[in-house]
């Protein structure tokens, strides 16, 4: 089974598993909703991939891990949508949840998809119990405070932002989460991975300022020139498009040379070059040339 098939089929386990005996039925479709058709899987992916360059003993593990990851990041788009931080119409090219369904259920989508992205480990943990307990604590440190999801939003809310503090919570620790993660599952170090999610959590956000910036709303597929309009800290407002992209650059060879020495290092650093090439739009490299 390849990485896209394993992903998918992680992540339709857990829908199936959310929605078992009898739920309720708007929710249960609400959390389909939010789940289907998938983005592009990014952070599972990477999670995969990183498990597999360590050995990936315990697949198991590790499709939780990918599962896990890709659910709490599904439910912070939730909640980034809803009228009281984001306030967006459309995601992913679709009605946003709370568009579809209403705002009470677009919360409790959300609050179901992060404590699905907990149980989804905890239902694989007698594959390794102890590698399970430390996947919980790494999904748990980047979903809440201090280095988490949670402090990345709370971060909006101040009025002088730590710029640094905002991208690697906001951004960046759901990347190191699935580095950490997927190498957990296979049973290596996590804190030798962090590194590298830091540094691929950083270079998507310059990648997603350059988008917000330059690409349009059907380009896109959600509201374009958010960080103007909300006044959000942006590499393309602080560096211009030229700058950004130099930025993009230095931090993916930084992310390249952090890899730790594994059994599939190479691939893994042909992968993430990729992987990371393809979310920086075409015209933001023109612009730059």
């Amino acid at each position: 089974m390849d990485i896209s098939a394993r992903v998918e089929a992680a992540i339709t386990r857990a829908i199936a598993e959310g929605q078992a005996g009898t739920p309720p039925a708007k929710l249960a479709s609400a959390l389909e909703y939010a789940l289907t058709p998938g983005g592009a899987r990014i952070r599972p992916t990477i999670c995969l991939n990183v498990a597999l360059a360590c050995g990936d003993d315990k697949p198991e593990l590790a499709d939780a891990a990918a599962a896990s990851v890709e659910l709490i990041h599904c439910a912070s788009l939730v909640h980034d949508d809803m009228p009281c931080f984001d306030d967006a119409d459309i995601r992913r090219g679709k009605p946003a949840l709370h568009k579809a369904y209403g705002e009470p259920l677009a919360l409790l989508t959300g609050d179901s998809l992060i404590v699905a992205g907990f149980e989804v480990i905890a239902r694989a943990a007698h594959h390794d119990c102890e590698r399970a307990m430390e996947m919980i604590r790494i999904i748990g440190k980047r979903t809440g405070m201090p280095y988490g999801i949670c402090a990345g939003q709370g971060w909006e809310s101040e009025e002088e932002i730590n710029l640094s503090a905002y991208h690697k919570a906001k951004t960046g620790a759901l990347f190191i989460a699935a580095t950490q993660m997927g190498a957990v599952a296979a049973g290596q170090d996590a804190e030798l991975w962090e590194e590298l999610g830091d540094r691929i959590g950083e270079a998507f956000q310059v990648a997603d300022d350059l988008k917000d910036a330059l690409l349009d709303a059907d380009e896109m597929g959600k509201p374009a020139g958010q960080d103007e309009a909300n006044s959000r800290p942006s590499a393309v407002t602080e560096l211009g498009v030229e700058g950004a992209v130099q930025r993009f650059q230095d931090i993916l060879s930084g992310a390249i040379a952090s890899i730790p020495s594994c059994p599939g290092e190479a691939q893994l650093a042909q992968l993430v070059q990729k992987m990371a090439e393809r979310l920086v739009p075409a015209k933001a490299f023109q612009a730059a040339e």
